[in-house]
């Protein structure tokens, strides 16, 4: 006996329509085509997704056009031809430019933002955002343009739950999504702590290797040492992360005083090498406001206490 054809019914699941076995994924649309918003709309291609883009500049979506991306001529073209709509721009006053004169066009869509700016001002435009009838997803892409799509990458999101559940799967086209919960803000936060520590650390490298220079040593012989002290450093995290939680900072491990000593050796190192003190100088400085403020006795973790409330 023949099988019997069943009717085809639409699904919709997680961002994707199914019909007689064939998959639709969400479209997208991608405003801003630098090298992030390239990568992007290059890696929703490769995964079957149909992408709008524009860009301030048109002829960056020239190749884009040519492997497949649908290119819109004004921003409301942009805007009306999908509902996820990926913002990859410098920061949010970019935003505002662009989206400011078409705030007709934003209600029902959902705008992820992953441009980066202050937890303020993604709260802010959260709130601007509704006002217009959108909603904002605020997101904090971790990895580079060379890395969307690849394995371990990474983006951090914030905003409605139900949004990103929604967007969730097309979202993950990208990267892996760490959802950090509802507060517009906590995204931009998390990602910014990320580029503190990234920024702060790379120039510390660098100082490093200035003061190498200066002594007739070269990157390439300075690097196992790098890379050896930057392996210690997550059981230093652990430690201290355990001191600023529960505010206790016991010297049995460290004394502020020892450490305002290295560093004031560490400055003096680089001051007779005749390389920039300017870094260095910035540590000595808040390793003595903490000794100003009692705590030479305390673990060198108790700079916290400086560093959040520097003005007591």
């Amino acid at each position: 006996m023949p099988e019997r054809r069943r009717r085809a019914q639409p699904v919709k699941n997680q961002g994707e329509f199914r019909m007689n076995s064939r998959i639709s994924k969400q479209s997208v649309t991608v405003i801003g085509l630098g090298p992030m918003g390239q990568a992007m709309v290059n890696t929703f291609l490769e995964n079957g997704h149909e992408v709008t883009v524009w860009n301030r500049t048109a002829s960056k979506a020239e190749a884009l056009v040519a492997k497949g991306a649908t290119p819109a001529h004004t921003v409301e073209d942009a805007l009306a031809a999908n509902e996820l709509i990926v913002l990859s721009l410098t920061d949010y006053d970019a935003v505002y430019a662009i989206l400011e004169p078409v705030t007709a066009s934003l209600s029902g869509k959902v705008i992820a933002n992953l441009s980066s700016d202050t937890p303020d001002k993604a709260r802010e435009a959260a709130a601007w955002a509704a006002g217009h009838g959108a909603k904002h997803l605020t997101g904090g892409v971790q990895v580079p343009p060379p890395l969307i799509g690849k394995p371990g990458s990474s983006t951090y999101y914030s905003g409605p739950r139900d949004v990103f559940e929604a967007h969730e799967d097309t979202l993950k086209v990208l990267t892996d999504a760490d959802y950090r919960g509802e507060d517009a803000g906590l995204a931009a936060m998390y990602y910014q702590a990320q580029m503190t520590i990234f920024w702060t650390t790379m120039l510390s490298y660098y100082q490093t290797l200035a003061l190498g220079r200066a002594n007739g040593v070269s990157a390439r012989e300075l690097l196992p040492y790098a890379t050896m002290m930057t392996s210690m450093m997550p059981h230093f995290l652990e430690l201290y992360a355990q001191h600023v939680d529960s505010a206790t900072y016991p010297g049995d491990v460290d004394r502020l005083a020892m450490g305002a000593a290295s560093v004031d050796h560490v400055l003096h190192t680089h001051r007779d090498a005749g390389v920039s003190t300017v870094l260095p100088a910035a540590v000595a400085e808040i390793f003595h406001a903490g000794m100003d403020k009692g705590f030479a006795e305390n673990s060198f973790s108790s700079l916290i206490e400086v560093l959040k409330n520097p003005s007591a």
